[in-house]
């Protein structure tokens, strides 16, 4: 009984050894060329961006964001203090103008579109801003 806890306990402690060589390695000797070269396409495919985008509540926060988060994407976060609209998308599949369109088309006016008037005048009681003419 006493070999067989023996057996155990070696074997424990090579599996252990082993496992903890495994985790170590010299990546300074390490060939880092592909990775600088994806971290260099990366780098330039994402832009961010602030836009000045009226609106009062949480509610309208909601639809603001739903509204910009459209395919190439990645963040949108309005802040209904400051009125600003923080993006960051990627420029080979959208635009700041179509993003910007795509708010004024849910009722909420930006730097570039006002929302159509119609659309506007449907938005809930808490949501309408002052509008300029």
């Amino acid at each position: 009984m006493k070999t067989v806890k023996i057996i155990i306990v070696a074997l424990f402690t090579i599996a252990l050894g082993s496992n903890s060589y495994a985790q170590m390695h010299d990546h300074s000797q390490m060939d880092m060329s592909k990775t600088k070269m994806d971290s260099k396409m990366n780098m330039g495919t994402t832009k961010t961006e602030t836009i000045k985008v009226w609106g009062e509540c949480e509610t309208c926060q909601a639809a603001i964001e739903k509204a910009a988060k459209v395919d190439g994407v990645t963040k949108a976060n309005w802040d209904k203090n400051t009125k600003i609209l923080t993006l960051v998308y990627n420029p080979s599949k959208i635009s700041n103008d179509d993003i910007q369109k795509k708010v004024a088309a849910v009722g909420y006016d930006t730097e570039k579109y006002k929302a159509d008037d119609k659309v506007y005048a449907k938005l809930n009681a808490c949501c309408k801003y002052p509008r300029k003419k």
